[in-house]
């Protein structure tokens, strides 16, 4: 029995030689690099030189006596390694600005997400008609001009402002809110919090919305009261989103500079300076290897508390 082979037939483009095949898939796979790269670099460049550059010629000032005398001979600058966070350590107005910046941290980020977690239950289930206007309503202070705001603020909290005509009106008599020591705090901390109430309210909707409802309607069949669920479906389920909104506010907290600098410029007595107004002040005042580690000292703090918040708050199983 005689067995006939047949040629095969070779492949559209395939030439015959070995290795061709590979290399052009390797042909296109560094076409498709080179063009990557090429959308990335516009993003490269900026990031190099907006954030990375200034990011390390600031940790090699932290380093140094650099002053503002000495911007006319940079390379003449002595190198000081660790003595400029030394002395922030031991300036008593630093650690002043870091228990003020502590204060601004404990008291507006809880505030603030309960009263934008409060709201969002209000808009996802309570308020029915207008939802769409009273979320445009409590949003707009996010995106309002601060400085129109912070002028209308101390207008307001000024000593024949607003505030004090109100309580005038009940026959109290109101102080001089932004001169007081013990006043000026409060105030500022009230103004981040209506700046920022209103970005924890929409993140806090997001979540909310994104909760199945058969949860609830299961939990209902149970005997699940309101209060039951809102313990035991609605904030566990929410654990991720209070974790992005804990961080975005503790770091905003953390290097708040908007409202203290514009209400008080961190008056009365530094009662209000924050380690931001802080790092502004020293640099405004050519202390610029100062200004430097003390910009560093508040990347740490925002590292080292998003660190606790992502141990604390993370989902677990």
């Amino acid at each position: 029995m005689t067995t006939t082979l047949v040629p095969r037939t070779p492949r559209a483009g395939w030439s015959g030689r070995p290795g061709t095949a590979p290399a052009r898939r390797r042909s296109r796979g560094v076409r498709r690099t080179a063009v990557a790269w090429l959308f990335l670099t516009p993003f490269i460049v900026v990031f190099l030189l907006y954030t990375a550059i200034p990011t390390v010629a600031a940790l090699g000032f932290s380093l140094t006596d650099l002053r503002g005398t000495d911007l006319r001979h940079p390379f003449a600058v002595n190198f000081t390694g660790l003595d400029n966070y030394l002395r922030l350590f031991q300036d008593e107005a630093f650690l002043r600005d870091l228990l003020n910046t502590a204060v601004f941290v404990a008291v507006g980020v809880p505030v603030t997400m309960g009263i934008g977690f409060a709201l969002a239950v209000a808009l996802n289930s309570g308020i029915r008609r207008l939802r769409g206007t009273f979320r445009t309503v409590f949003f707009a202070p996010v995106v309002t001009n601060v400085v129109a705001v912070a002028l209308i603020w101390q207008y307001a909290f000024s000593d024949s402002g607003t505030v004090n005509k109100v309580l005038g009106a009940v026959g109290l008599a109101g102080p001089n809110w932004l001169d007081d020591p013990n006043l000026a705090m409060p105030v500022v901390i009230l103004l981040g919090v209506w700046r920022n109430f209103g970005t924890a309210m929409v993140l806090f909707l997001a979540g909310l919305q994104a909760i199945p409802q058969d949860v609830y309607e299961a939990a209902a069949l149970d005997g699940a009261g309101r209060w039951r669920q809102l313990r035991h479906i609605t904030l566990p389920l929410l654990l991720p989103t209070t974790l992005m909104v804990s961080v975005l506010l503790t770091v905003f907290y953390l290097q708040v500079f908007d409202e203290p600098y514009l209400l008080t410029n961190g008056g009365p007595l530094g009662s209000t300076e924050s380690v931001a107004l802080y790092t502004y002040h020293q640099f405004g005042a050519g202390e610029f290897g100062v200004s430097s580690a003390a910009s560093f000292v508040t990347l740490v703090l925002v590292a080292l508390v998003s660190i606790v918040q992502f141990r604390l708050l993370r989902p677990r199983a």
